[in-house]
């Protein structure tokens, strides 16, 4: 068997610990929706009608572990929060029905979509690309992932994150606009969902800023915690 040869250095593989194993989940793709709790769209000025998700991705390498350190991003002033679920897939494939979807998850976990709110010394308009707001370096802390023989597939419990002890965003997972197996059967019509990939379920109210040296702390009720400071800029 021939060893392929690099002309740079391979990037390696990201992976996320599941809990109670020696094992590492590898991480493909991470797929993130928006608009997802009415009272966070009602909060940013949305539209509160059921419209269809917006969906992004934010780069593999933007993961950072539980009790890692989010540094500061450049090129902006509002750094905010944002708890999600974390659903991580086993299977897939295109076009998933909606009855088969959860069948294809293998676990869940806590994450944050770390978000630049307002971006300095850029122009501001409505078709300002998300990647610049969402997709950046370290913008994913991600919890160890729960497998679903343990957690089983939660759709409802308390969702919460705290900054340095003072709770920011406390909902419940029932309020979600779009369930999972919809998330899911959605995202495959677009995509081939395949082993490794996540998705970022959306986040609840409360949204805010955090600055250097803050403690962030989310919890999903039955599924886990994640714990991660905000560090100076990188």
């Amino acid at each position: 068997m021939s060893c392929k040869s690099f002309v740079v250095p391979a990037p390696e593989q990201v992976s996320l610990p599941v809990a109670g194993s020696d094992a590492e989940f590898p991480v493909r793709r991470i797929y993130c929706i928006g608009k997802n709790y009415v009272a966070h769209v009602r909060e940013m000025g949305g539209d509160e009608s059921r419209d269809f998700p917006i969906i992004f991705q934010k780069p593999v390498d933007s993961i950072i572990h539980a009790g890692g350190t989010v540094p500061y991003p450049p090129m902006t002033d509002d750094f905010h929060h944002e708890i999600e679920l974390m659903v991580a897939m086993k299977s897939g494939g295109y076009n998933i029905p909606l009855e088969d979807a959860l069948s294809h998850v293998y676990g869940y976990g806590v994450c944050i979509d770390m978000t630049r709110r307002h971006l300095v010394e850029t122009p501001i308009t409505p078709n300002m690309p998300w990647e610049l707001k969402k997709s950046f370096d370290h913008s994913a802390p991600c919890s160890a992932i729960q497998p679903v023989e343990v957690v089983g597939h939660p759709d409802k419990g308390a969702i919460q994150l705290s900054v340095d002890g003072e709770l920011r965003q406390n909902s419940d997972l029932s309020l979600m606009i779009w369930r999972v197996p919809e998330i899911i059967s959605t995202l495959s019509r677009y995509f081939s969902i395949e082993p490794g990939d996540i998705i970022m379920a959306g986040t609840p109210d409360g949204v805010g800023p955090v600055l250097p040296g803050n403690r962030m702390e989310g919890r999903i009720e039955n599924v886990g915690a994640l714990e991660v400071t905000v560090g100076e800029p990188a």
